[in-house]
């Protein structure tokens, strides 16, 4: 690589930018040509890994009015395939490279909207027990990820100037990449809500337990209180002697159950 920037007088500095794995995107000009970085989504995001060097791959840029050098790790189907537009300069190349990168982002933003929506009829409709709170969080995390990539990359094609010729191509790639953040930024908001929405069910359904125990205990806790009284062994207790004393305590204590059971029903608890 020293020897490929010095025959092609390349910065070290940048250089050794585009074989960062996780550099960002980032865009400099220099007298003999300009540098560029972005970030292209791979095929298959990791389950469990939400990191931009995990989830994308890094394509620099080295381009003037006579060449392009592109640099990657990955193998990117996007650059790889052939080109069937008509390229006549080094900046087209770069603005068709520029929306291939960008069309990437178009597949997982699908995948993960439609993961919002399955989601969410699982919880509402199917078995809420199915869906757990990593899954939850690792979703809202890639895209908050990806929508701040994208934003960072928007930031860098505003600093971009290329020929009026190419002005109209360049317009409609930012007009591409400003319809993913904003498919993102919606598909984000979706995970945000969701996640609150399982977080708020899982605590009702708590509440609904405590609830129900609480039901419990106020029934029981006056029936242990009288069980309780009689079961205390002092000579000088008259109802121990009644011939229909256990009755008595039955129905005291059916009475006490049925008035909590009215006075439950009338403050609408059960």
């Amino acid at each position: 690589m020293e020897r490929f920037a010095e025959k092609y007088s390349l910065n070290d500095y940048q250089l050794t930018d585009s074989l960062q794995p996780g550099h960002l995107p980032k865009y400099e000009q220099q007298h003999e040509y300009r540098f560029l970085i972005l970030r292209a989504l791979l095929p298959k995001l990791p389950e469990r890994n939400n990191t931009v060097g995990q989830m994308s791959g890094k394509v620099a840029f080295f381009y003037n009015g006579e060449k392009v050098i592109t640099i990657c790790r990955h193998h990117l189907a996007i650059l790889e395939k052939p080109f069937s537009e008509d390229i006549n300069s080094p900046e087209e190349f770069v603005i068709v490279a520029m929306s291939r990168i960008f069309q990437t982002y178009e597949g997982t933003l699908k995948q993960l909207s439609d993961k919002v929506d399955n989601i969410e009829k699982i919880i509402f409709l199917r078995n809420f027990s199915r869906i757990s709170l990593e899954d939850l969080y690792f979703h809202k995390s890639k895209t908050r990820v990806i929508k701040k990539l994208l934003q960072i990359s928007q930031s860098v094609l505003n600093q971009i100037k290329f020929q009026d010729i190419h002005q109209t191509a360049f317009q409609d790639v930012k007009d591409q990449l400003f319809g993913l953040i904003m498919g993102y930024e919606e598909t984000m908001e979706n995970s945000i809500n969701l996640l609150n929405t399982y977080l708020s069910i899982n605590s009702r359904k708590t509440n609904d337990v405590m609830k129900l125990l609480t039901i419990f205990s106020v029934f029981f806790l006056p029936l242990t209180f009288i069980v309780g009284v009689y079961g205390m062994n002092f000579k000088n207790m008259p109802e121990l002697y009644w011939q229909n004393g256990y009755y008595y305590a039955l129905t005291l204590m059916t009475f006490v159950c049925i008035a909590i059971f009215i006075w439950f029903r009338k403050r609408k608890i059960i």
